[in-house]
């Protein structure tokens, strides 16, 4: 298994069975204890001194908006996120997940997975899918009730599996997508579909990207990918054979076998860019190559 995956550190209990406890909540809240930051557009404030570090404001500090319990800690200290306008506090920038969510400690990294997550979920998701009407939050943040109807509903995630493949020489397939910068190279990866297994995906994406068969697919962790909704499952595979590399033009620029002597070259040449610590993807290549990846981007 993966030993280490940035946004899968979170150590807070997410005390699920308090959530429905409206008295719990409200008094929790009230609490001079309770940790609060402020969410706006996927981005919080951070300091930066003595460390990357999420800032919190006591719960009479915090800003009018929607309020999510996001847990507590093993000494009863508890923690949300509000949905608002950021205030401005001395010493204190703006930042996003792809940018700080490696670099935090476990906790805050976890806090800040959780709420970009929901932050996201209640944007995009306002409505009852069954009357079109204005659905409430309730549940301290995790469930949208229909006032009309009663039906509730959850937060989205869905699955992406991930997935390294190697040859029988030991080699690492790397490609490009088509939106992606001329010198950026990745692992192959893709959505679930309904009613397939993970291993289906993963053999049936990397069939349908570069037409190559695998198989020995190992799963090696995953991480939630909240940008916007995702769960990233990770695989290593096998490509048997002297398989024809045939890309997918839709979807891979181009595809390549890489030893890990031709991915360092590559990489300290800067004809090609890995990915970041922060994504799955990265820590993957990682587990291949035996060790940190050279001039690997610092997010």
């Amino acid at each position: 298994m993966l030993e280490w995956l940035a946004l899968a550190r979170g150590t807070l209990d997410r005390a699920a069975e308090r959530r429905r406890d409206q008295d719990w909540v409200e008094a929790t809240w009230a609490d001079p204890r309770t940790r609060v930051f402020t969410i706006e557009g996927g981005r919080v404030l951070v300091s930066y001194d003595p460390g990357p570090a999420l800032v919190f404001t006591p719960s009479g500090k915090a800003p009018e908006g929607e309020r999510y319990l996001l847990g507590v800690d093993d000494e009863g200290v508890a923690y949300f996120v509000v949905r608002g306008t950021l205030p401005t506090i001395e010493g204190a920038e703006r930042a996003g997940l792809r940018r700080v969510g490696a670099l935090l400690g476990d906790q805050d990294s976890g806090l800040l997975t959780h709420a970009v997550a929901l932050e996201h979920w209640h944007a995009t998701n306002p409505y009852c899918p069954r009357c079109g009407g204005r659905t409430e939050v309730t549940a301290a943040g995790h469930v949208r009730v229909c006032p009309a109807d009663g039906s509730e509903q959850f937060p989205r995630v869905d699955p992406a599996v991930i997935m390294l493949v190697r040859d029988d020489q030991d080699r690492v397939l790397l490609a490009r997508g088509p939106s992606w910068p001329a010198d950026r190279r990745s692992i192959l990866a893709g959505f679930v579909e309904p009613g397939e297994s993970l291993e289906q995906a993963v053999a049936r994406e990397v069939r349908e990207e570069v037409g190559l068969d695998i198989d020995d697919i190992q799963y090696l962790g995953s991480q939630p990918w909240p940008l916007p909704q995702s769960l990233m499952l990770g695989f290593f595979a096998r490509a048997r054979g002297d398989q024809e590399l045939r890309p997918d033009p839709e979807e891979i620029l181009d595809a390549a076998w890489y030893t890990r002597d031709e991915l360092r070259d590559a990489l300290e040449s800067g004809r090609i860019v890995s990915p970041g610590p922060l994504s799955i993807a990265a820590q993957l290549i990682m587990r291949w190559y035996g060790g940190p990846l050279p001039d690997m981007p610092p997010f």
